[in-house]
């Protein structure tokens, strides 16, 4: 891909995120706050069975709303982008529409929801007597890794979803899985250790660690754990975009 197009590209991402936000809040009372309602509900409802089955985490108010909108982007994104292709049915038609343009379009407009969420979280932070350290330095390394692991898996499931419909549900069940599976609501201490290989397998353990590291204990992250995700993106993530080029070839005849 030479500049040009790859200019084009940048600005067509930018202009279909701007489209995206505008109409996703269109005629919209509450506007952008609605990237808060949910995480804020689910908020509520784990300060109050930590009140009755007695969670023994620090600052368990910033432990889970920091959880919380990581996940949002996360599960959000990735849901959204199983039907991304059928969605925008009149741009996959017009001749010459760089359709690869749309996975990063969708990651991109979760990641500027998370980004105008943090201003609030650090707000809890503060009311939780955490103090801002050097470390913020390094949460926009981690942002950046979350958003080639999203995009990434937005790829793949973008690609697959056009020709096997059933990739939706069964991601909706995933995510539904993978969120009691991931330490949002709890600590990776309370999990026994022999299980503790099982769950860094998990990407988001890491990267959720990583977050927590910064924001809520005020140091860098573990880069080893990180390291280890980059490494396997730096595999997935070419793969991912090879799938989605060569189903793209079938987008038209298949919605």
């Amino acid at each position: 891909m030479n500049l040009r197009r790859l200019k084009q590209s940048v600005d067509l991402i930018r202009v279909l995120v701007g489209r995206d936000i505008k109409l996703l809040y269109k005629r919209s009372a509450l506007g952008v706050l609605w990237t808060l309602v949910n995480p804020l509900l689910q908020l509520l409802t784990f300060v109050f069975l930590r009140a009755v089955l007695k969670f023994d985490i620090p600052h368990f108010t910033s432990y889970v709303f920091t959880g919380l909108l990581v996940w949002q982007w996360f599960s959000k994104t990735t849901s959204q982008s199983t039907s991304i292709i059928i969605g925008n049915r009149p741009l996959i038609r017009q001749p010459g529409f760089p359709v690869a343009v749309l996975p990063p379009v969708v990651v991109t407009t979760g990641m500027i929801h998370f980004a105008l969420a943090l201003p609030v979280l650090m707000v809890f932070l503060f009311f939780d007597g955490l103090p801002m350290t050097p470390a913020l330095m390094w949460l926009p390394v981690v942002m950046l890794i979350q958003f080639f692991l999203t995009v990434t898996l937005a790829y793949l499931l973008a690609g697959i979803n056009v020709v096997f419909r059933d990739t939706q549900n069964a991601w909706a069940v995933l995510v539904q899985a993978f969120f009691f599976l991931t330490p949002i609501f709890y600590s990776l201490r309370q999990i026994p250790e022999h299980f503790h290989a099982l769950y860094v397998l998990n990407p988001m353990v890491s990267i959720l660690t990583a977050y927590r590291s910064i924001l809520i204990e005020g140091h860098a992250p573990d880069w080893t754990a990180l390291f280890k995700v980059v490494a396997v993106l730096a595999v997935l993530f070419p793969m991912s975009v090879l799938l989605f080029r060569h189903q793209s070839r079938r987008f038209v005849e298949e919605i």
